[in-house]
């Protein structure tokens, strides 16, 4: 295993994380939908309680593709992380009211009253899916940051890494490109939350309201989907030379499909599979397995965006400020040694997704019924 082969393999894997959490964020789009689906205390208890078995999934997902990071790319991990702070303590912050909402919602004694926990649920409904795809498009568009290795030895302040101005990472907001991707992935976690529902819940009524729900949530997510699609297909990128230096070239993401003609393909059966979830579900008022198409498609459109900022001499995160200050897999990732060790110990990966999937398996037995919920404690 050659370094490069070690840093791409590593690329890969967070690739893979990054796809998931965007597909398990279902839980973040479900729960947006609460006072949209939800008419009754039952119906609402329905959604809290489906959602309330999967968010672990989410949240642990976020961690560990934080933790991936930090481990294989320290310096991606300092610079955006420890930089555009203010974005991702917001995110941060949201999965918490998460946490809090699920844990006191039904307790005895609960002074905040049952509702003002569900809001917290829908505001980590709306912020997180947003705020993690403009993150997420910053691969794209560029961050405020500076980097200068030469500080490493500096006694007063040995900082590598800094934002470029005071806003640490709320300036990702003010570019357009960045807000549509992220409404693209907030309406996607959305429409994967109606599917969820109809998988996983069973009551006539409610999974009615879902399958409309489904296509005026599709309508707005096609919209932003494919006008950052069309925006990255026409805009110059930031390139690799091979002696590392960073130079803007025209249509570069569209020549990093046409390169790795693999990842065209993942891209274009990831975009008809979440397709036929949507299709299939809304024109068969009996198909309830969308979810897995959808799902499924979302994973590989996810991963295939990932590549192609990645792969074939392109900056996965170029810097608005100091074009020689974006980061490529090569001068940001962990030393041979480590990523070398880390590979051996990513052997058991296989073993805990075998887990994973049992686990799955074992909450989604059984569709969610009113009775239950009635005669078991729940959320």
């Amino acid at each position: 295993m050659t370094y490069e082969f070690l840093q791409q393999y590593w690329w890969f894997l967070i690739s893979l994380l990054g796809a998931l959490l965007v597909f398990l964020l279902f839980v973040q789009g479900g729960n947006s939908l609460l006072f949209t689906l939800g008419k009754t205390e039952e119906e609402r208890s329905l959604m809290v309680n489906s959602t309330g078995r999967k968010w672990e999934f989410t949240f642990t997902t976020l961690v560990t593709f934080g933790g991936g990071f930090f481990a294989s790319f320290p310096l991606f991990y300092s610079t955006s992380f420890g930089g555009a702070y203010w974005l991702w303590m917001i995110i941060l912050f949201t999965f918490v009211l998460q946490a809090v909402s699920y844990e006191f919602q039904s307790k005895i004694g609960n002074v905040l009253g049952k509702k003002t926990y569900q809001w917290f649920l829908i505001i980590n409904g709306i912020v997180s899916p947003l705020l993690l795809g403009a993150a997420v498009a910053t691969f794209f568009t560029g961050s405020n940051f500076i980097i200068d290795k030469g500080n490493i030895g500096a006694e007063s302040m040995p900082v590598v890494s800094a934002w470029a101005n005071g806003s640490h990472g709320l300036d990702a907001l003010l570019n357009p490109w960045n807000l549509i991707l992220g409404f693209a992935v907030f309406f996607l976690a959305r429409l994967l939350g109606n599917l969820y529902f109809i998988n996983n819940i069973r009551n006539d009524v409610l999974n009615a309201r879902c399958r409309h729900q489904l296509l005026v949530d599709t309508v707005p997510f096609l919209v932003f989907f494919l006008a950052f699609v069309g925006y990255i297909l026409t805009a110059d990128g930031f390139a690799v030379n091979n002696d590392g230096s960073i130079y803007m070239e025209p249509l570069k993401y569209l020549h990093n499909f046409l390169a790795m003609p693999v990842v065209l393909i993942l891209f274009l059966i990831g975009v008809v599979g979440v397709l036929m979830g949507i299709l299939k579900t809304f024109f068969s008022k009996s198909y309830k397995y969308g979810i897995w198409f959808s799902g499924i498609g979302t994973v590989l459109v996810v991963l295939s965006l990932f590549f192609l900022v990645g792969y074939n001499h392109t900056s996965y995160y170029p810097s608005t400020a100091d074009m020689q200050s974006s980061l490529t897999l090569s001068n940001s990732c962990s030393s041979e040694f480590t990523l070398r060790t880390m590979t051996y110990v990513s052997f058991l990966i296989p073993f805990v997704l075998a887990y994973i999937i049992y686990a799955w398996r074992a909450l989604n037995k059984k569709q969610i019924t009113i009775d239950e919920i009635k005669n078991e404690e729940g959320y």
